[in-house]
């Protein structure tokens, strides 16, 4: 029985944490790989939320508590470069302030992407970027044509959550998930439940090949550059998927097949915050605290849930976690998986 295709997930996955210094260039290192997608955020305090990718480029952010376009206003303050083991971070209080505490959580996507629809027959128009088939990410940008559309991901299998963002325009991120399909969809930068609109993913399904994408420009505007970060499930490393809230304090336990590393949750049900979680910044069952995508507050001290070494358990009954009868959607990355190839088993913390 294989348990997993990835025995060591901070090759591809990684949270650093650190101190900032104030210094005008800093490297933060032992991440364990090169990565492509970079997510910052101050734990202290009430800074923005900061993206980056290497398809992009380095200094180039989104922020996703906000619907504003790509910025590379001040980019020699923020990320100045994607390293070997690392990154290596500018003078700013979004994450090298003097004295003020960071988190990142980084992921790896290695190998060049091109599609050319006209010639593969994939997809409907042109797309390029990043691709990591073993961990099952891609990073994608295209042109789009404000038409209902599909846009090929290099996959390989079906991306079960994919966060859209136009590179030009003032919009916000959409997300096409499992929970809602092509039918409905969610904003990263907002505290919605899953809007009915089908000008976001147009009614349509992800496939091993494509994803779907409409006429709103938030998914698709007409001449804008637009980007894609999609996601599949991979065993023992990744899982994305949902379940129902029972409102119960001790609650329900979520088997996502491996020790999580990252896990963020949203109530699809009705406006809640995102939430997000990690193995690093406290490190210990039950005091996991939390941070929020969608706003710039600081790091928060609730106890939502345990981390476990094959999935989490909830341990509230709030209307962002676990309300009785309320659809969750969720995402894990792992720090172990539960059983290594060879079978050998992992722990609990």
């Amino acid at each position: 029985m294989a348990y997993t295709v990835i025995d060591n997930p901070i090759e591809y996955f990684n949270t650093l944490i650190w101190t900032g210094n104030g210094a005008s260039s800093r490297a933060i290192s032992s991440l364990g790989h090169q990565p492509d997608l970079c997510w910052f955020k101050e734990r202290g305090g009430t800074e923005d939320h900061h993206f980056f990718d290497s398809v992009r480029g380095a200094g180039v952010r989104f922020n996703t508590n906000a619907n504003s376009a790509s910025n590379s206003d001040g980019a020699s303050r923020r990320l100045l470069s994607f390293d070997s083991d690392g990154f290596t971070v500018g003078l700013d209080n979004a994450m090298n302030g003097n004295s003020k505490t960071y988190v990142s959580w980084n992921w790896k996507c290695e190998s060049a992407f091109s599609n050319d629809a006209s010639s593969t027959s994939v997809g409907s128009i042109d797309s390029a970027g990043k691709v990591n088939t073993t961990a099952g990410i891609s990073i994608v940008k295209w042109t789009g044509t404000g038409s209902a559309a599909t846009i090929a991901h290099g996959l390989g299998i079906q991306p079960q959550i994919v966060f859209v963002k136009n590179i030009d325009d003032t919009s916000s991120w959409n997300v096409y998930s499992v929970v809602g399909t092509g039918a409905k969809g969610l904003f990263l930068n907002e505290n919605n439940g899953l809007d009915s609109d089908t000008s976001y993913f147009n009614s349509g399904t992800s496939s091993t090949t494509t994803f779907p994408v409409g006429t709103a420009n938030t998914a698709n505007g007409d001449g804008d550059e637009m980007m894609a970060y999609s996601f599949g499930d991979v065993k023992g490393y990744s899982k994305i998927g949902s379940y129902s809230g029972n409102g119960n304090a001790d609650g329900s336990f979520i088997y996502v097949g491996f020790r999580p590393a990252w896990i963020m949750l949203k109530n699809t049900s009705r406006a809640a915050s995102w939430l997000i979680f990690d193995d690093k910044r406290e490190g210990y069952n039950i005091d996991n605290d939390e941070l929020v995508a969608n706003t710039t507050a600081a790091e928060e001290t609730y106890d939502q849930l345990d981390i476990l070494s094959n999935g989490f358990k909830l341990r509230t009954n709030g209307t962002s976690a676990n309300l009785n009868g309320d659809t969750y959607l969720y995402m894990a990355f792992a720090d172990s998986p539960f059983a290594n190839s060879n079978g050998v088993p992992c722990n609990a913390r």
